[in-house]
């Protein structure tokens, strides 16, 4: 009996090892094995180990498995529904990759709604992992970080709007996609398992390309058109939420809508780390107009924003190095004495996701953690 457990370990084991080799960066602990026990079987996890950093063909993965194709392509399909595995048709061939961590299965576990999941030991288990020592810095211990911030496209001011390009613009980037999907939001869905919900909606996850048509494929999100994605961006904006993208110039994937009391990524932030590019504007303040109420720094989601007694009164005092150039203390303002300026040093995302992921492993392969 001691051999079948000792196999059944060391194939979850192998799973952990493969997901350690992944670029976006993964530590592995004893909360990560309780979570690949829960959402792997072991024919799954044996299968998970195996993968190859890049995609893989069926023919490829059933000769390195030893598994016969139509009952692999069954164990995939299984694993492609819980948002283990994607699977991407490519003109007359299927490609399978395996999915990371993060950005993967632990957005897609929370995406998942009406199943036998069991979210609340879920959420217990990610919320000890991602507070874990030495996980937030193997997932954002980069240069390069898989996220970027939005600005309000209102607060662009009209002096420079013809130099705004479109990769800074969040209307800009859902039009040029054509439509996508629109998901629960992991990180609030996995907030309210841990009776902490802060009361913005769930439903605004929004997804964009071929990863939204995966997404609605395997039943995760809802298509979404063009004007339906708008409409969750002006929503979200009267509700003062952070717009976090994926980063890349061109075709990003996803654009989440985030708070600083569920957002992993805000989060992280606020604990110091860099865990989301910023937008290339920072907010200035026009301290005659300012009435010193401190409505910028109850509404900043990552605390940047400091209330200090001066000559003059109250003002606010913007912490340069923390601030993401959201524009979130701006809109709230009641006098507008917040208005954001282009920073002198403007951050460009990597061209495309293989860009980026390049960039990953570069970094990685230097990095000491």
């Amino acid at each position: 009996m001691g051999h079948i457990v000792n196999a059944k370990a060391e194939a979850y084991k192998l799973l952990a090892e493969r997901l350690s080799k992944a670029p976006e960066g993964v530590a592995v602990n004893e909360s990560l094995m309780k979570i690949l026990h829960l959402i792997y079987t072991e024919s799954e996890a044996s299968i998970g180990s195996k993968f190859s950093l890049v995609p893989m063909t069926l023919d490829k993965i059933a000769e390195i498995s030893g598994i016969e194709e139509e009952k692999l392509k069954a164990i995939l399909d299984g694993m492609a529904r819980k948002g283990l595995v994607m699977d991407l048709p490519r003109k007359d061939n299927v490609f399978y990759m395996l999915i990371p961590v993060v950005v993967g299965f632990f957005e897609y576990t929370f995406m998942r709604t009406g199943d036998n999941v069991d979210h609340k030991e879920l959420a217990e288990l990610f919320e000890k992992y991602f507070h874990s020592e030495g996980v937030k810095d193997k997932l954002y211990g980069r240069n390069t970080q898989a996220f970027r911030t939005l600005v309000y496209e209102s607060l662009i001011p009209l002096a420079i709007e013809t130099e705004v390009l479109d990769y800074e613009r969040a209307a800009e980037i859902i039009k040029q996609s054509g439509g996508g999907s629109i998901s629960t939001c992991p990180c609030r869905h996995k907030a309210a398992h841990l009776g902490r919900a802060c009361g913005a909606p769930e439903d605004v996850c929004t997804s964009l390309g071929t990863g939204a048509q995966w997404l609605v494929r395997r039943g995760l999100a809802k298509p979404a058109t063009t004007d339906e994605l708008l409409a969750v961006l002006e929503k979200t904006e009267k509700l003062g939420l952070v717009h976090i993208c994926d980063n890349v110039l061109n075709k990003p994937a996803y654009i989440c809508h985030c708070c600083g009391c569920c957002c992993e990524v805000l989060g992280a932030i606020k604990e110091g780390y860099n865990a989301a590019h910023p937008s290339n504007f920072v907010p200035l303040v026009e301290a005659a107009d300012c009435l010193g109420c401190g409505t910028c720094a109850d509404k900043c989601h990552i605390k940047a924003i400091e209330m200090q007694e001066q000559a003059d009164g109250r003002v606010p005092v913007i912490n340069d190095k923390i601030c993401i150039g959201c524009g979130v203390c701006a809109v709230a303002c009641p006098t507008q004495a917040l208005n954001m300026t282009r920073r002198s040093d403007l951050i460009i995302p990597p061209e495309n996701s293989k860009e980026k992921f390049r960039r990953f492993a570069e970094e990685m392969e230097h990095s000491d953690i």
